[in-house]
């Protein structure tokens, strides 16, 4: 089984520095580790020839951000199972047997995600993916160990192997041909939530999403866009609603997107009041971004098989904010 790590960078030699020896100790000769490059204007490609002489480049010719950085790039690397690794992410000794054997087991499983804990706090969950994520009625994301910013400690009760919604693309583990075979990743989201639609189609084709408590990693977070950063905001919330009009099943369709609206505009005010208008005017933006792409992603919609496969039995506003639900255990 030929594995393949890719590494996306953009300007971020610093990070490179940091995190690929830790890539190379703990994964070759597993693995061949790649460096794909969004045309990046600092000095990476060359840093990294002289440090990682082992590190193979693919040097993309624009940024075209995470989405078509990948689908770039990957189309030029052969592998069985390629790995997503965001280049702000420590490995671990003994991270990639865990992940191989499960591959190997189960021939339906296409997408798998490690353990994914806080580089900066390493007893926390991260934020990205945590213990694996799910998707509410509405389109919201959640993950095991982490809901909306409340993270947990890490106590071994996620320490399973189990079916997740939807896996972190800050590690990502994919089958090369499903990642093809779905046309790879859906480049109008540019960046953020672009996982969740990529393992929501492969649902829909009969393809199994797993989460690895037996494999760990530390994810730093927000080292390309800050919790904090409005262009974030944005993102999230609009590639939230373009994955509802592409992906939710037919009978809920229009309800979800009549709620959605109405719950981001609660979370315009919410900020509002908070005294960060410039993340109201974010969902704002988001909304009109939205409604620009609305018939693009129907048609989008029209090509996709869809099943009642997410939490059609939660709202994960609902029970975090009025029943006061903060852990993923106590959800109901």
């Amino acid at each position: 089984m030929k594995i393949a790590i890719v590494i996306l960078n953009w300007n971020g030699r610093k990070l490179l520095e940091q995190f690929l020896p830790s890539i190379i100790n703990f994964s070759t000769p597993t693995a061949q580790v790649y460096v794909a490059d969004n045309a990046s204007t600092d000095n990476s490609i060359p840093y990294i020839k002289k440090e990682f002489p082992t590190v193979r480049i693919i040097q993309n010719l624009t940024n075209g951000g995470y989405a078509k950085g990948y689908n770039d790039a990957l189309k030029q690397i052969d592998a069985d199972i390629y790995c997503l690794l965001n280049s702000d992410v420590e490995v671990t000794q003994n991270w990639l047997p865990p992940i191989i054997e499960v591959f190997e087991k189960e021939q339906n499983t296409a997408i798998i995600q490690p353990k994914l804990l806080d580089y900066k706090d390493k007893k926390l969950f991260e934020y990205a993916g945590a213990a694996g994520g799910f998707i509410d009625l509405y389109g919201y994301p959640y993950c095991r160990g982490r809901v909306f910013n409340r993270l947990e400690e890490d106590k071994g009760q996620f320490d399973d192997i189990t079916d997740v919604f939807w896996a972190s693309g800050a590690c990502m583990f994919i089958r090369s041909k499903v990642y093809h075979n779905l046309g790879g990743f859906d480049e109008d989201y540019f960046a953020h939530q672009e996982e969740i639609d990529l393992c929501w189609r492969a649902q829909n084709q009969g393809h199994n999403i797993k989460y690895v408590g037996t494999s760990t990693v530390y994810h730093i977070g927000g080292a390309t866009l800050e919790e904090s950063n409005p262009h974030k905001t944005f993102l999230n919330f609009r590639n939230s609603l373009l994955n509802v009009v592409k992906n939710v099943p037919k009978k809920w369709f229009v309800y979800v997107v009549f709620s959605r609206l109405i719950l981001d505009g609660v979370a315009g005010i919410k900020f509002a009041l908070e005294l960060r208008p410039i993340h109201t005017l974010a969902i704002l933006k988001a909304h009109v971004s939205f409604y620009k792409n609305f018939f693009t992603f129907l048609k989008k919609r029209k090509k996709i098989i869809k099943k009642d496969n997410y939490s059609i039995h939660t709202s994960i506003v609902w029970q975090y904010f009025l029943l006061g639900r903060k852990k993923f255990k106590k959800l109901s």
